[in-house]
């Protein structure tokens, strides 16, 4: 039973912790699709914590489990059509932070994500569409050196 109509409410409802939303970045930018490549992302998700996630969004029809095709008793993940539509809130999420928080991410990559929204997109739908994991973005390395605050876009 929903708590309320509003669809900010359902969607957080569906997806609303940060795993959930990690999950679908890597599986969208990073290219991931095993259990084993989520889990050595460098959030320092737990196992229990991976699974439940992954169980939770594939009974909301956001990703789908599919046995590999060379070894059948390997899983990889793949988001579904409603979970690529997540694409542009997740680019959203992405310059936000990159604008208004330190993080590591580069700043001449934001800034041109930020002028390029409808190729970026695009390009993301291109690679779900022909299952191409090569990663959107680089994996963005925390060793301690933060890029500062910036205003991008």
């Amino acid at each position: 039973m929903r708590r309320s109509l509003c669809p900010v409410s359902i969607s957080l409802e569906v997806f609303g912790d940060r795993w959930s939303l990690l999950i679908v970045r890597d599986l969208m930018v990073r290219g991931y699709r095993r259990f084993k490549e989520f889990q050595e992302s460098g959030e320092g998700i737990a196992t229990n914590i991976l699974s439940d996630r992954l169980q939770r969004l594939e009974a909301s029809g956001i990703i789908t489990a599919e046995a590999e095709e060379t070894d059948g008793r390997r899983v990889n993940y793949r988001l579904t059509e409603k979970g690529i539509d997540l694409a542009p809130v997740l680019l959203e999420l992405l310059l936000w932070g990159a604008r208004n928080e330190k993080t590591a991410a580069p700043c001449a990559v934001m800034e041109n994500m930020a002028k390029n929204r409808d190729e970026v997109l695009a390009e993301v739908r291109r690679r779900w569409r022909d299952r191409d994991p090569t990663p959107v973005l680089p994996k963005f390395e925390s060793d301690g050196r933060m890029e500062t605050k910036r205003r991008a876009g």
